[in-house]
């Protein structure tokens, strides 16, 4: 096996001087930060099903009106479509300022972060995980892929 594809590139280990205990550390923040992107992954998902569902919502008082039931469907017009889902707030706003705050905030300072104790290299607890996983030398198990840029 090509030698070159058995060595992890060097983005992906850690600075000489970062201790193990800190590549830990700095991977425990990797992995809140997943959690991070994943709760607003969930956001934007609520944003679209609520987005959804007041649509459909529209259809049904139409259909509603339509089917003779204009008093069912005045009040669910008045009380629920275009409702706020928050006190002063659609779904829009509710993504947008979890963007601009707790989001915005988090990226950043598990940005400065690496970059205060490690270069600013990603993954470097996942990437120590996988040189103590692999089978080293066998296909399939390469440190890097083929055409992986130095």
């Amino acid at each position: 096996m090509d030698h070159d594809r058995e060595t992890p590139r060097p983005a992906h280990l850690p600075p000489p001087s970062v201790a193990k205990a800190t590549v830990d550390a700095l991977g425990k923040l990797s992995e809140a930060l997943e959690v991070v992107e994943e709760a607003r992954g969930n956001l934007y998902r609520f944003h679209r099903l609520t987005g959804r569902a007041d649509l459909a919502l529209g259809e049904a008082v139409d259909l509603l009106r339509e089917a003779g039931h204009g008093q069912i469907a005045e009040t669910l017009r008045n009380e629920l479509v275009g409702r706020n889902v928050l006190e002063g707030r659609w779904t829009f706003q509710i993504v947008e300022e979890y963007d601009d705050g707790y989001y915005a905030e988090f990226k950043s300072l598990e940005q400065a972060i690496r970059e205060q104790l490690a270069d600013g290299r990603r993954h470097l607890f996942e990437a120590r995980m996988k040189e103590e996983r692999r089978s080293h030398g066998r296909r399939h198990h390469e440190a890097v892929p083929p055409e992986d840029p130095l």
